[in-house]
């Protein structure tokens, strides 16, 4: 039988052939690609480089709000509501309790209202606590608070002081004079601040979603008390920033009815204590110095429960 011959090296050699010809290839590829890329990181770490990380703003202090409707103490409310001590216990205890604002979201907004009556007075009382948070990532919670504040206050009436500059040349808030966290926000509150107020008929300050139970007729900020300094005034050493409303209206021929309103900005938090008293028949109209002073101190005690 006849052996087939056997060429030793003619299939080693083409193996081999392939094998230099495979690592050529790849080398080569690989030298491509590396010098390929090495401009393209080089440029990718120049431009990184050269980019600065945009500035964010603070948060504001608070994250969460205080249940409204707890937040007054009952012998507080004794004070405020003198007529409903001749209530049956009953309607006693629920006229203590008042009645929660409806809001969509408590860490943002909360409020409450309380009334009692008698035959001769009624007295309402309602609280707005707000959480202004900022969704512009260069303007602080406290800056977009003191805005929504300024507007509250000029719709008001009551003059908001222009925001000089700095030495530095940084705009300051209009209401504190201390510079503020970002110029922009600043601009835009000392823009609002400029604005006149409105010629229209006053506010009585009622929080928004709240009944005012404001009467047809006339009204007269601050009536019969300017001369004695009780007039819609600027208030100093609660919260922030605070302002105080004062408005008189007459209600039908023999009535009156007076809402005293006190709003405070502390951080990024509004806070809004309105107090109406309407008094019928022969009744004497409501004191000024009493109803101000009165939403004052209720006022301190919601600025000392921020506190806590």
């Amino acid at each position: 039988m006849q052996r087939k011959r056997y060429a030793p090296g003619r299939t080693g050699a083409a193996a081999r052939t392939a094998v230099v010809l495979a690592l050529g290839l790849g080398l080569g590829t690989g030298l491509t690609a590396c010098s390929a890329g090495t401009p393209a990181d080089d440029v990718a770490v120049d431009a990184k480089a050269g980019q600065a990380a945009a500035p964010v703003a603070p948060p504001g202090r608070y994250r969460t709000l205080f249940e409204a409707c707890g937040a007054v103490p009952q012998a507080t409310l004794k004070d405020l509501l003198p007529g409903a001590a001749a209530l049956p216990d009953a309607e006693r205890d629920k006229a203590y309790r008042g009645v929660a604002a409806v809001t969509y979201d408590t860490d943002r907004r909360v409020g409450c209202a309380w009334k009692a009556d008698t035959p001769d007075t009624s007295h309402r009382l309602s609280l707005d606590i707000e959480r202004v948070v900022s969704y512009d990532a260069a303007v602080s919670d406290d800056d977009r608070a003191q805005e929504v504040y300024v507007r509250k206050q000029l719709a008001a009436g009551i003059p908001v002081p222009a925001a000089p500059p700095t030495a530095t040349g940084t705009p300051t808030d209009p209401a504190t004079g201390a510079p503020s966290a970002t110029g922009e926000a600043a601009e835009s509150t000392a823009a609002l601040a400029g604005k006149a107020p409105s010629t229209g008929a006053p506010t009585t300050g009622a929080p928004a979603g709240t009944s005012s139970g404001a009467p047809t007729g006339s009204a007269t900020p601050g009536a019969g008390s300017a001369a004695t300094g009780l007039e819609p005034r600027v208030l100093e050493g609660l919260g922030d920033v605070a302002y105080l409303d004062d408005v008189l209206s007459t209600v039908g021929a023999n009535s009156h009815q007076r809402a005293v309103s006190v709003v405070f900005r502390t951080s990024n938090v509004i806070v809004t204590v309105w107090y109406r008293e309407q008094t019928t028949g022969s009744v004497e109209p409501p004191d000024s110095a009493e109803l101000q002073e009165k939403a004052r101190n209720l006022a301190r005690q919601l600025a000392d429960r921020l506190e806590e």
